[in-house]
C-alpha cells in the first residue's frame, strides 16, 4: 500500500510520486492523449449539456481548446492565483469557480489519469510550494488555505506542505557522502526559489537544518516572452504606425501584452480590443504586419507560436545562434537568434534571480565558500546565462543538476515516510 503522495503541483509541470521506504516512483498517467508521468498544469471546459460541464486537464486540455476555438474555456498557469487575495474567482460557463474548485478540478482529472495507483487511503500527501509564491504581495497564508481545501476534498488524512527546493535538496541528499552545507536552486515555470540546508547523518539517518530560504517571481516564462517580444512581436506591427487624422501614432504595445500566456491570445479574440486592432489595419503604414497579427488570432496560433518559442530557446541552451521560424507567419518570419541577444534581453530577468541569490546568502551570513554542494534544478537551469550566475560564484566540481522534471515530487513522497515530517514542514512566515 503506498503510504505517501508527493505532489508537485508545479506552474507548467505537475507530477505525482509515490514512496514506500526509501523507494519513489513517478505515478503513470493514462491520459486521453497517451501516458505520460508529468502533466501539464492546464485545464480546459466544454459544455456538456445545460447543466453539466465537462473538462480536461494536461494535454489533453490542450488538444480540446484547439479543437475547439470559441466553444473552449481554457486555464492555464493555474497555480500562478494561488497566493492572490485579488483573485476572488472566475465565471466558467455562468458558475463560478474559486481558486480550490479549479485546483480540484485539475486534481481530479489527475486522479482518474493515474487509475488504481491514486489511492485515497494513502498516509499522507506532501504538496510542494514555492518559498515566495507568484504575483505582487503575495499571501502565502491564503494559498496554502486554498490547497488545504482543494486537497481534503480527496479524504487524506495529512497534509503536509514542504518547499520545493527543500524536497529537491532531500532527493539529491541521498547521494551525499558526507555531512554538507548545500544550496539548491530550484527553477520553475513562474518562480525562482533557493534553499540553503545543513544536511548531517547521525547514526546512519539523515538529518537536515535549514539554515534560509529566498525567492522571486521569475523563471523561465518570463524568457519565452522576452523572445516573443523581441522576435515576433515586431513582425506584426509592434513598434509601427498608423494615420489618426493628421497625425501619426504607434499601435498601442498593450495589445501585445496578451502573449505573456498564449492561450490570453484566443481570449483576445472576443475583446474589443481586437475590434480595434482590426480597424487599425486600414489606417497602418504597414497593414501587412497588423494583417499577419490578426490571421494569428484568429486562427488561434497561440499554442503553436509558444511551442515554437520553447524550442528556440531550449536550442540556445546548447548553440551560440538558432532559428526561429514560425510557418503561419509566413517566409519572413524567420530570424536567426543569437544567444548573446537572448542574454541581453533576460538580462533584467536575471539580476532578480542573481538578486535572490544574494538574499538567501546575506540573510544566512554564509559565503560561497561555506557552500558544499550547489543542486540546480528545472528546465530554466540548462540555460547558460543561469547557469554561470552559480559558476562565477562557485567552483564547478561543486554544482550538480539532474532530475529536472521529477525531483521535487520525489523528494516530497521520501519527505512523507519520514516520522519527523513537521520538522520538514514549511512553516508561514
Amino acid at each position: 500500500m503506498t503510504t505517501a503522495f508527493g505532489l508537485d503541483f508545479g506552474t507548467t509541470n505537475s507530477v505525482l510520486a509515490t514512496a514506500c521506504g526509501t523507494t519513489t516512483q513517478s505515478v503513470r498517467l493514462d491520459t486521453p492523449v497517451g501516458e505520460a508521468d508529468t502533466l501539464r498544469t492546464a485545464l480546459s471546459f466544454m459544455k456538456k449539456n445545460a447543466h453539466e460541464l465537462s473538462f480536461e486537464a494536461g494535454q489533453a486540455a490542450i488538444a480540446q481548446f484547439i479543437d475547439n476555438p470559441g466553444e473552449c474555456r481554457f486555464l492555464q498557469s493555474i497555480k500562478t492565483f494561488a497566493a492572490s487575495p485579488l483573485f476572488q474567482g472566475t465565471l466558467i460557463f455562468a458558475r463560478r469557480y474559486q481558486f480550490e474548485d479549479i485546483m480540484h478540478a485539475f486534481l481530479s482529472r489527475l486522479r482518474d489519469y493515474a487509475g488504481a495507483a491514486f489511492d485515497d487511503q494513502a498516509g499522507r500527501v506532501v504538496v510542494g510550494r514555492p518559498v515566495r509564491f507568484a504575483g505582487s504581495n503575495p499571501d502565502e497564508a491564503l494559498a496554502t488555505e486554498r490547497y488545504n481545501a482543494a486537497l481534503t476534498r480527496f479524504g487524506f488524512p495529512e497534509i503536509h506542505h514542504v518547499y520545493e527546493p527543500v524536497a529537491a535538496a532531500f532527493y539529491f541528499a541521498r547521494n551525499l557522502d558526507r555531512d554538507a552545507t548545500v544550496l539548491v536552486a530550484d527553477f520553475g515555470g513562474g518562480t525562482t526559489d533557493y534553499s540553503l540546508i545543513r544536511f548531517e547523518s547521525h547514526a546512519g539517518r539523515l538529518t537536515a537544518t535549514p539554515l534560509g530560504h529566498s525567492g522571486v517571481g521569475v523563471a523561465g516564462d518570463n524568457f519565452d516572452f522576452r523572445i516573443i517580444d523581441n522576435i515576433v512581436s515586431p513582425m506584426i506591427g509592434k513598434g509601427t504606425l498608423f494615420k489618426s487624422f493628421d497625425k501619426l501614432l504607434e499601435v498601442p504595445s498593450g495589445y501585445y501584452a496578451n502573449f505573456g500566456r498564449w492561450n490570453q491570445l484566443s481570449i483576445f479574440k472576443t475583446l474589443r480590443d481586437f475590434t480595434e486592432l482590426k480597424k487599425l489595419v486600414r489606417v497602418s503604414l504597414e497593414p501587412e504586419k497588423l494583417e499577419a497579427f490578426v490571421d494569428l488570432i484568429e486562427h488561434d496560433e497561440g499554442y503553436p507560436l509558444y511551442q515554437a518559442v520553447s524550442a528556440t530557446k531550449m536550442r540556445l541552451s546548447a548553440a551560440e545562434e538558432t532559428v526561429f521560424s514560425f510557418a503561419p507567419l509566413g517566409d519572413k518570419a524567420t530570424r536567426t537568434v543569437l544567444r548573446s541577444d537572448f542574454e541581453q534581453w533576460i538580462a533584467p530577468e536575471l539580476e532578480r534571480i542573481e538578486g535572490a541569490l544574494d538574499d538567501v546568502l546575506t540573510k544566512t551570513n554564509t559565503e560561497c565558500g561555506d557552500i558544499d554542494k550547489v543542486f540546480l534544478t528545472g528546465g530554466t537551469s540548462f540555460v547558460p546565462a543561469v547557469r554561470r550566475l552559480f559558476e562565477q560564484r562557485f567552483a564547478h566540481d561543486r554544482i550538480e543538476s539532474g532530475g529536472e522534471l521529477l525531483s521535487i515530487a520525489h523528494g516530497l513522497a521520501l519527505i512523507g515516510e519520514r516520522d519527523d515530517i513537521a520538522d520538514w514542514t514549511a512553516k508561514l512566515s
